[in-house]
């Protein structure tokens, strides 16, 4: 049996806040300000407009259709005086807490669990003051709970920003650049022959639409053609060839965040240490350790008082703040830098050194026809393989393609 709470007598008498405000509305328009001085107005533009009868338009209410009846209302008055009402009415009213159970029933309710041994806590033996009489059963605090699966970031979002916190720590500024590149900052820039087998289309995305982009400023240009000719101002032989600005305007996605700090060296004034965390795009067959879109980590200090040794110092500083104990370095070439090296760490599971990027020192064919005339270090590192190091992943495709969501749910980024 149901009972009126306090406010389902009021309404009883005054009638329900909609059914009084549509009665206002039958005689004619209201402003906002003139409902609003009506008691309980908020509750009656709720539920009003729920049921469709009324709509604001600018600062006046209307009344757009006039309800036939108000069953909710005249389940007051039955429920007042013991009759039955409607399963859906009742729950209405009871949503709205203008009807409860009576106290017997409640008391019928809650004298159920007296002397016995209960769970959980229930509405009844609060508004009874029967808890006191249960027996509560004691938690066991070894038993594991049901496991859940909060939402989490993408790994490779996780490492991202620990990675860009780790750079800006060692006082790095971040720099971006467009994933659609000029073959003049990707290539040309970089002191990279246009002739090169790494711009042919088996290792390189050529776009159709754009098909060519903007060059910078001519003076580079002409500095960067020069030096590619013939050494221009840098005091080398340079490649020997004729220089074409046709293949420096193609278009392309670009392969590598180098061109990043290309564009950077052309601003920056020593001294500087800029770093880019970005995807980069290579023509690979997809398997567990390629993909065709990857991400690149890339770094530039730009000082006259820095050298060789300061990059190796670098270097070790990221990867020990990665987390790896162990790291070494092997002499490599790179087209751009010399003198170059290739950083390796030790994989503990796999008991064997892991090469995870290249490094170096530009060459001044690179940075003096950009303007820059002091040493500057430079690195190019993956994201993905160490991370697949660290937390034991097999296949680079696990972070992109498969979704598995048990590897997501289970593994431990910290």
């Amino acid at each position: 049996m149901y009972c009126l709470t306090e406010e389902g007598r009021r309404y009883l008498e005054q009638g329900l806040p909609e059914k009084r405000l549509v009665e206002l509305l039958k005689k004619g328009k209201l402003t906002m300000q003139d409902a609003q001085k009506m008691a309980d107005f908020s509750i009656a533009l709720l539920w009003a407009k729920k049921n469709g009868w009324v709509a604001v338009r600018g600062n006046e209410l209307n009344l757009v259709k006039e309800p036939k009846a108000f069953p909710e209302q005249d389940a007051l008055g039955k429920i007042s005086k013991g009759a039955d009402v409607e399963e859906n009415i009742l729950s209405i009213l009871l949503s709205r807490k203008l009807i409860e159970e009576e106290r017997e029933d409640l008391r019928r309710k809650a004298e159920k669990s007296v002397g016995k041994e209960i769970v959980n806590l229930t509405e009844e033996l609060i508004k009874t003051g029967l808890w006191r009489k249960v027996k509560f059963r004691e938690y066991n605090t070894e038993v594991p709970g049901k496991r859940i699966h909060p939402g989490k970031k993408h790994i490779i979002s996780y490492y991202i920003e620990r990675i860009r916190k780790i750079f800006l720590d060692l006082g790095f500024q971040e720099a971006s650049g467009p994933l659609v590149e000029s073959s003049f900052w990707n290539f040309d820039a970089l002191y990279q022959p246009q002739d090169h087998p790494a711009r042919d289309l088996a290792d390189t995305f050529y776009m159709k639409n754009p098909a060519v982009a903007e060059l910078p400023d001519k003076r580079i240009v002409d500095e960067v053609a020069k030096t590619h000719e013939n050494g221009g101002i840098t005091k080398s032989s340079g490649w020997g060839y004729r220089w074409n600005t046709i293949n420096a305007k193609r278009a392309i996605l670009r392969t590598h965040t180098t061109a990043v700090s290309a564009r950077m060296l052309a601003q920056v004034e020593p001294p500087a240490k800029v770093f880019c965390i970005g995807r980069v795009f290579r023509n690979e067959t997809i398997d567990y350790k390629h993909l065709p879109e990857f991400t690149q980590i890339e770094g530039i200090v730009v000082d006259e008082n820095v050298g060789f040794r300061d990059l190796l110092g670098y270097l070790k500083e990221f990867y020990i703040r990665m987390g790896f104990k162990k790291i070494r370095f092997r002499p490599s070439y790179f087209p751009y830098t010399e003198m170059s090296v290739e950083p390796e760490v030790f994989f503990e599971e796999k008991g064997e050194w892991l090469e995870l990027g290249g490094a170096g020192i530009f060459r001044p064919e690179v940075t003096v026809p950009l303007g820059i005339d002091v040493p500057v270090l430079a690195w190019g590192l993956s994201l993905e393989r160490p991370v697949m190091l660290k937390l034991a992943i097999n296949d680079i495709r696990n972070f992109y393609y498969k979704n598995d969501l048990e590897l997501l749910r289970n593994i431990n980024l910290w």
